[in-house]
């Protein structure tokens, strides 16, 4: 049975996704379509911000692409970033959400807390616990369309936070012409997985009109609570949604709702 997953290919390479594997392991053929860009943005702040561990009380993190954006500013300042820098990070608490990102995480040279919690809301209830609201402010790099959850309960828990927008999140200017191309040649899936609620925004009217009656036969899957409480909010009918936000977690609830 045919699976269409709608997110963003690990580090550019569809063929090698962890999803499409898992997948294939339990006899299904997935395909991978982006339908998200992304526009890096406010980059010299960031930098500025990550060489001054000082100012803050730790660094927070509930995205893959707030990692790159990290990333690309130690480009050039490697030596620097290792002589001083991250130590002084990793002495404090550097918080991430998901697997993906902690993995990202590390790969700075740091040791992330919290990729167990599968969500804002689970990972500002560990900062709450841990933090006391006489620190600097934690520093959270995020994307322009971030949910509210996080800054509202630590704000609210007396937690000090600065945010810093470091890149813009829109639809992929190729994600219509991929669908069309996607049903005439596969037709309609089995399975549809959606991985973020801008991917269910950006998607959903395009998949309506492929899918026409046989939208209602489609076994919709969420990678997560957010993401499935979006797809109900649009009036999908959510058939799984993964325990954890992980390949395997996500392949073993499409397979149960596909049986």
């Amino acid at each position: 049975m045919n699976v269409l997953l709608l997110k963003e290919p690990r580090d550019g390479a569809a063929v090698d996704d962890p999803y499409i594997q898992e997948m294939a392991l339990r006899g299904l053929q997935a395909a991978l379509l982006p339908v998200l860009s992304f526009k890096f943005v406010s980059l010299n702040t960031l930098s500025d911000k990550l060489f001054q561990p000082e100012k803050h009380g730790g660094l927070i993190f509930t995205s893959p692409r707030a990692v790159e954006a990290a990333k690309m500013c130690l480009e050039g300042r490697r030596e620097e970033w290792e002589r001083s820098a991250k130590a002084k990070w990793d002495a404090k608490s550097v918080y991430v959400v998901g697997k993906a990102t902690a993995a990202l995480v590390r790969h700075l040279g740091l040791d992330p807390l919290g990729e167990d919690a599968g969500t804002a809301e689970v990972l500002s209830r560990v900062i709450i616990e841990r933090e006391d609201t006489s620190i600097p402010p934690l520093f959270f790099p995020c994307g322009s369309i971030k949910r509210e959850v996080l800054p509202t309960a630590l704000r609210e828990s007396g937690v000090p936070l600065e945010t810093l927008t470091v890149y813009q999140t829109s639809a992929h200017p190729d994600v219509e012409k991929n669908l069309d191309n996607y049903f005439a040649a596969q037709g309609c899936p089995a399975s549809v997985a959606f991985f973020s609620p801008s991917g269910v925004n950006f998607c959903l009217q395009t998949l309506r009109r492929l899918a026409g009656e046989q939208l209602a036969q489609i076994k919709f899957a969420a990678i997560g609570p957010t993401t499935r409480d979006a797809m109900q909010a649009a009036g999908l009918s959510v058939s799984c949604t993964a325990e954890k936000p992980t390949a395997e977690h996500l392949a073993e609830a499409v397979s149960k709702a596909l049986k």
